[in-house]
């Protein structure tokens, strides 16, 4: 069995309410040939929102899943694709924001689930609390204003009283104006669902094409596609001393399916170690 067989010109339903299949559907009908279908029956804001109204209580990957499954059960189809973004500071550069995008692609037909990862520091995720004497000029800059939407709220914690999506300059001055006459003070947040984040929108795009590069990569052995890196064998050689060294010498794939593995030298990766990186030539 090879790749096209699994998805070859199979429906599909992208379980968003938010656009987002107008990035993923495209590229999936491209490589695919598949027919990708939404619904408005399918409230993905049940498994949390950003703005807070609604909880996140289920990491990233499990709240993606959850949504192909309730595309599943609604569509009555067989194939589903779920997203969740979140956002905060980066990993390893604390100090500037980031996004980690996942796709979850599932296949009930062929018990199949391939899922795709994306971490980006290109994301316009910010907030600022509003006095009377604040200029928001440079947050509004840093936020990408307008072509990015704003929500704007009575304080951080607050979601009593919250308006999303606000795109026009005359009605964010408006509204800030109210609720500094109201309340004293309030809250800017960039409205981070993807159809009010063109910012968000590409990083999605991106992660799509990803899946399709795993969706097309398949076992050795069973042919089943997402065959892909698990893990990473370390130690390559300092080229001064040739003792081993932290740095990534191979990748280990592995099949989801069948639990096929194997250990392939990445043809970009270096042969040998600058002696910088070596624990012996440089303590």
């Amino acid at each position: 069995m090879d790749k096209t067989s699994f998805f070859q010109g199979r429906k599909v339903v992208i379980a968003t309410k938010h656009k987002k299949e107008s990035v993923i559907g495209p590229a999936l009908e491209k490589a695919f040939g598949m027919e990708y279908v939404t619904t408005d029956k399918l409230d993905t804001d049940l498994f949390g929102t950003f703005s807070g109204e609604i909880e996140r209580t289920e990491i990233p990957v499990e709240a993606a899943r959850h949504k192909c499954i309730l595309g599943l059960g609604v569509c009555q189809v067989d194939l589903a694709i779920g997203s969740e973004g979140s956002f905060g500071p980066h990993p390893d550069f604390f100090f500037l924001p980031a996004g980690e995008e996942i796709l979850v692609l599932m296949d009930r037909k062929n018990d199949l689930e391939i899922k795709v990862k994306l971490l980006s520091p290109k994301t316009n995720f910010s907030s600022l609390t509003i006095t009377a004497e604040t200029n928001v000029a440079d947050f509004l800059t840093h936020a990408q204003f307008p072509s990015h939407g704003l929500i704007l709220r009575k304080s951080a914690n607050d979601i009593s009283l919250i308006e999303k999506a606000i795109h026009d300059e005359k009605q964010l001055k408006d509204r800030i104006n109210w609720f500094l006459q109201n309340f004293g003070t309030c809250y800017l947040e960039t409205d981070m669902r993807a159809m009010h984040n063109p910012s968000r929108m590409q990083a999605i795009a991106e992660l799509t094409e990803k899946l399709i590069v795993k969706m097309n990569h398949c076992c050795p052995k069973c042919h089943t596609p997402g065959f892909s890196i698990t893990d990473v064998l370390r130690g390559l050689i300092c080229s001064n001393c040739a003792m081993p060294t932290h740095s990534i010498q191979s990748f280990i794939y592995t099949c989801s399916k069948c639990n096929y593995t194997t250990l392939e030298i990445n043809p970009g990766l270096k042969k040998m170690e600058d002696p910088m990186f070596c624990d012996y030539c440089n303590p």
